[in-house]
């Protein structure tokens, strides 16, 4: 079941559930005074039952108790991006499970004043992780559904004028990452959610691959393109915001949560985004920098496949091997497919858009600073917007490629196939000639052939003198019947040198003399009119 978005009017409908598993399920337990998130999602969200949340996977599909990593960064006030604390410490939490309830004061410790917005990036999240940040920030489980089942979802919910909301922002995008069957194996120990313990058979070589387009997609040059999910929930408010980067496990189809965080705090020390966040105070600014991530991931697949499609190109120049219009079919496939997940991410950012920041509406900000930051905003989408349009004419401009090799490819075979049928033609009509004179001397020994047969025989009727018969008898009568078949069959060919084809049925029984003074007749024009000639 899937569970994304508010499913309306109808509560809870799943048709393959029994309905009557709610009359016997006994509320969860809302926890002490203490651990109060132990009641999530049923305590904040009534509809949300054990055995929905059983059918959702909403706390099976994390551990419960895990080593999980949280990676903190703070925007401040004045623009600036920190990842330490005040005491200058590193702000990632190691959240072993002894230190459960260390890691649930922490999220309850008041901020200080000048923290505009804090992130943070948790790696390997454990149920128990994920029921402590959807207590704390009021998270609708459907964020985290949405994100155990790769569902792309955006939604804006909890909107309070001048105070703050929440939206919620899951994409799927495609990445690059070196092949793990082809990676040389190095004597790093390996664990259960490890990069090493793919199973070998999704990610297979190109002469086992299937048009499988939720499965990666092997490249010849050792990297495959491998689907991901960026899903990003933020809570904003008018004192300080707060984003939450959803990370179930460091397994091969997310990066790890360290690696997404370093890229947004790098990204927070360049000059372009410091102004940015120097101008606006709207949080919602750090939300649209984690975007790019998805779209500098984009811009590295369609590289590795420029350079895939080069090679295969290439190989059907020089080989002219047709069975490698089956790994262009499947490329194409996965193209096709990229464009509703570039779709998506369109979607995402024209959402993030028209979703303006309702806390921008409070008494704080002047009516001139809602409006520098609206336009700041809507300038900043449209250079995202027209990234997107750009990776869109790469993807059209790949598949015309695609469709331009598998036409040459075919080509390329029709043209051996022509060439091998011209050849063949040319042996049967040397064929047919052969068989054409063999048929001429057959017609010429024909007669004689049979007239030795009759001659043969012995039999007074035929040889009038004891079956014993002269040599001029023989060759007379050869002769004769020689002429009558050579007239017969000239008279019956439709085609013949001798009469032309649309003669009449007396000029073909005819023919000899026809023939004879056609020939006298020319020779006579062609010596009259040398005599006249030589005469002028």
């Amino acid at each position: 079941m899937q569970h994304h978005r508010d499913p309306g009017p109808w509560v809870d409908f799943d048709t393959d559930s029994d309905l009557m598993l709610n009359y016997g399920n006994t509320p969860t337990s809302p926890g002490t005074a203490g651990e109060s998130w132990r009641g999530y999602p049923e305590a904040l969200f009534g509809n949300w039952k054990p055995d929905q949340v059983k059918r959702s996977n909403l706390l099976s599909n994390s551990p419960e108790l895990g080593k999980c990593s949280a990676h903190w960064l703070d925007v401040l006030t004045n623009g600036a991006f920190t990842i330490l604390d005040e005491e200058g410490q590193d702000q990632t939490s190691t959240i072993a499970p002894e230190r459960i309830n260390e890691f649930w004061a922490l999220l309850q410790t008041p901020r200080p004043a000048n923290i505009r917005v804090r992130a943070l990036f948790v790696d390997n999240i454990s149920s128990t992780v994920l029921q402590m940040l959807g207590t704390r920030y009021n998270i609708e489980p459907f964020f985290f559904t949405s994100s155990l089942n790769w569902i792309p979802s955006h939604y804006q919910e909890e909107v309070r004028s001048g105070k703050g909301d929440h939206i919620t922002i899951t994409l799927q995008f495609m990445r690059t990452m070196q092949n793990p069957v082809t990676r040389p194996s190095t004597p790093t120990a390996e664990t259960p959610n490890s990069l090493r313990s793919i199973p070998l058979q999704q990610i297979s070589t190109d002469e086992h691959q299937v048009i499988n387009t939720q499965a990666p997609l092997a490249l010849r040059c050792g990297d495959i393109l491998l689907p991901d999910l960026l899903a990003i929930h933020m809570v904003r408010s008018e004192e300080s915001s707060t984003i939450i980067s959803y990370h179930p496990s460091s397994s091969y189809r997310r990066p790890p949560a360290k690696r997404l965080h370093s890229i947004v705090y790098r990204a927070g020390q360049s000059v372009y985004w410091q102004k940015i966040f120097a101008q606006s105070e709207d949080p919602t600014f750090l939300f649209l920098a984690i975007l790019w991530y998805p779209l500098y991931a984009w811009d590295q697949a369609f590289d590795a496949l420029y350079t895939h499609i080069n090679w295969l190109e290439s190989q059907v120049l020089l080989t002219n091997n047709i069975s490698l219009t089956r790994e262009l079919h499947i490329i194409q496939a996965h193209l096709l497919n990229y464009q509703s997940l570039l779709q998506d991410f369109q979607k995402s950012v024209e959402f993030l858009h028209k979703t303006p920041n309702p806390a921008m509406h409070s008494d704080n900000y002047t009516s001139r600073e809602r409006k520098d930051s609206m336009d700041l905003m809507a300038r900043e989408c449209e250079n995202l917007l027209s990234e997107i349009a750009r990776l869109e004419s790469r993807r059209l401009m790949q598949i015309s490629r695609l469709k331009n090799v598998m036409e040459l490819a075919f080509a390329i075979v029709n043209m051996g196939d022509s060439k091998h049928m011209r050849e063949l033609t040319e042996v049967t009509v040397r064929d047919s000639a052969a068989m054409k004179q063999i048929s001429y001397l057959t017609m010429i020994f024909l007669p004689a052939s049979f007239t030795a047969g009759v001659f043969g025989m012995n039999v007074n009727e035929v040889t009038g003198q004891q079956g014993q018969e002269t040599l001029v008898h023989y060759v007379a009568t050869a002769l004769a019947l020689t002429c009558a078949t050579s007239w017969l069959m000239v008279a019956c060919h439709s085609n013949s040198p001798f009469i032309s084809e649309d003669s009449t049925l007396v000029q073909r029984v005819m023919w000899p003399m026809f023939y004879i003074f056609k020939q006298f007749n020319g020779n006579w024009r062609q010596k009259s009119l040398k005599n006249f000639q030589d005469i002028v």
